[in-house]
This record gives C-alpha cells, sequence and structure tokens, in this order.
C-alpha cells in the first residue's frame, strides 16, 4: 500500500514530461524553432514551468530529449543489435535509406529540426549529428567496413550523397513544390521512383566499388 503514491508520482512525472515534450513538436510545427520559449512550451503543455528544470534540467536536456525521440538515425540498431549480416549489408542498407525516406516524409517535426540545424548552432542540434554519426559508426565498423575494405571511404561517400539527398527531397517537397527534375514527390508513385533509384544507387554501388 504504501508504494501506490510513489507509482503515482512516477506516472504524473512521465504523463508531464510527455506533455512537454509534445508541447516542443506542437509549437516547431505551428510555429517553427524560433518560438520555442520556455514559456510558451509550458503554456501549451499545461505544465508548470519550472517542471522543464525539474524534469529536463532545463530548456537544452528537454531539447536533447525531444530530438533524441524525434530523429531516425538516433534510434537505429545499435552494436549489441545488429543482425546477422551475410552480404555486406546490402539489403540492410536498402531498407534503412528506405525507411529514412518515409520517416522524414511523415514527420513534419523532424522535418523542422533538419532546417533547423542548417540554420543556426545550438547544442541538442550538434548533439543530434553526433549521436547519428556514433550509431551509423556501429554499422560502418562492424559490417560495412570488413566487407569493403580500403574502399569503405568511398562508400561512406556515396552513402552521405544519398542520405543527404534523401533529407533534401522531403523537406523540398512539404515546403515549396511537390515536383523535382520532374518527378512529382507528392504521389505514391513519384515516391517509388526514388526508391527505386535509392536501390539501384545501392546495388551498383554493391556491384562495382
Amino acid at each position: 500500500m504504501e508504494r501506490k503514491p510513489v507509482a503515482g508520482n512516477i506516472r504524473n512525472k512521465e504523463r508531464s514530461k510527455k506533455k512537454f515534450l509534445d508541447a516542443v513538436g506542437k509549437i516547431l510545427k505551428t510555429k517553427g524553432y524560433a518560438a520555442l520559449k520556455v514559456n510558451d512550451i509550458a503554456a501549451v503543455a499545461g505544465v508548470d514551468k519550472k517542471m522543464i528544470y525539474t524534469y529536463f534540467g532545463g530548456m537544452d536536456g528537454l531539447m536533447d530529449e525531444y530530438i533524441r525521440s524525434r530523429d531516425y538515425w538516433s534510434n537505429v540498431l545499435t552494436e549489441g543489435e545488429m543482425p546477422e549480416i551475410n552480404d555486406g549489408g546490402r539489403l540492410l542498407t536498402e531498407a534503412m535509406l528506405h525507411q529514412q525516406y518515409d520517416y522524414v516524409a511523415k514527420n513534419k517535426e523532424l522535418q523542422k529540426l533538419l532546417i533547423w540545424r542548417l540554420s543556426e548552432y545550438r547544442k541538442s542540434l550538434t548533439k543530434m549529428t553526433n549521436l547519428q554519426e556514433e550509431n551509423g559508426e556501429h554499422l560502418f565498423k562492424m559490417i560495412i567496413e570488413p566487407h569493403f575494405g580500403e574502399k569503405t571511404q568511398t562508400y561512406r561517400a556515396i552513402t552521405a550523397i544519398i542520405i543527404s539527398g534523401l533529407y533534401y527531397l522531403n523537406m523540398y517537397s512539404s515546403v515549396n513544390g511537390s515536383v523535382f527534375c520532374g518527378i512529382d514527390l507528392s504521389t505514391p508513385e513519384g515516391r517509388d521512383e526514388i526508391k527505386k533509384a535509392v536501390s539501384f544507387l545501392v546495388d551498383q554501388t554493391y556491384e562495382n566499388l
């Protein structure tokens, strides 16, 4: 019986934290990153702003947790979760690139974060970049390097171009237009063409590098 208040406090804390995280996302989607202020976040969340410091240690901590929860590459497979691979990561690479393309398209909040990252320096956004690199490095070290050896750097460069291109196409089609190089990215058919191109590039890389 004595544990009930403790369990209740934990649930209340988690609910309040979720309200703050949801409030950050709502403000990002409707007003943009410039509107992310403590008072505004607290007002949208309906929770005392002091709790931002209690639960997250301040705005930086809140943004760190928000970004980690939304970013695709910060939540990909880690070292202890790598599946058995016997094709040098070919199918895994293709699947992850397709998933990234779909994930960013559906996540308007992440699109705002990506634009924000290109617009100004912020510790939380730098941490997102570093975490992406750390998680990606597990994939390179455990699967890609053993397969490509001294050509790994070229593979890295090709992957960088594909990932950044997919980011750009998603942001482009959601802001200022849906047609790029004659392909309507707002249609399932157009998006499928992009995925086919990604598969082609991955296949060519594994066959010819």
